[in-house]
């Protein structure tokens, strides 16, 4: 007798909601030991970040993709909050220039600005960082099912280290490691980092949500 034939069930889609390929190729990463299909956002499709948090600009980019495309959406919001810069670039940290050189540079700029007028006061330097990164995952009506935020203390080097990474990575340093984000594998940098802590606490809900025996 023949063996009965296997039914196939199609790995649940799940949409990276971003266009810049650092983030869907660290998502990808991320996502590699869950029975997901993982897709990046549609090519043209532009999502107004008009959230004042982190959070806020999340839950609207999960929104629209999922809404977009029918599928579940992972969005996330991250960035640097510099303590001396009064939390900037926070969200404006992907808008803060038209590179990642050039946004580097705006940093190291303003920072070395806000250090001369510390030191003027009679204040020490004050060049503590932290990366900040919220995740929402949106299911294929737009409707939030997830958030969760992580966030990984540093400082800011007065020059970039290491290749690796993208945005800000070279200029970010924790001090636990000895190590700049760019200097890090991506196994490191998947555990301690921002984006890394947050994923660890979506990771065994978006299991119960998405890959649920039925």
């Amino acid at each position: 007798m023949a063996a009965p034939s296997e039914t196939r069930v199609a790995p649940t889609v799940l949409v990276i909601a971003s266009g810049n390929a650092g983030k869907i190729r660290e998502f990808s990463h991320l996502l590699a030991s869950l029975s997901l299909e993982v897709r990046p956002q549609p090519e043209g499709l532009e999502v107004e970040e008009t959230g004042a948090t982190f959070a806020a600009n999340a839950r609207l980019k999960a929104e629209a993709v999922a809404r977009a495309t029918g599928h579940w959406a992972l969005a996330d919001d991250s960035g640097l909050a510099v303590a001396a810069l009064g939390g900037a670039p926070g969200v404006h940290s992907a808008r803060y220039a038209d590179s990642d050189t050039s946004r580097i540079a705006r940093l190291l700029r303003e920072l070395g600005t806000a250090d001369q007028q510390r030191q003027e006061q009679g204040l020490p330097s004050d060049r503590r960082a932290a990366f900040v990164a919220a995740l929402a995952v949106a299911d294929p009506s737009g409707a939030i099912r997830l958030e969760v935020e992580g966030r990984c203390e540093g400082v800011i080097l007065e020059s970039p280290r290491g290749s690796g990474g993208f945005g800000y990575d070279p200029v970010f340093f924790v001090p636990s490691e000895g190590l700049s984000y760019a200097e890090m594998d991506k196994g490191l940098k998947g555990r301690i980092g921002h984006r890394g802590r947050a994923f660890a606490l979506l990771e065994p809900e978006l299991q119960n949500l998405l890959l649920r025996p039925t």
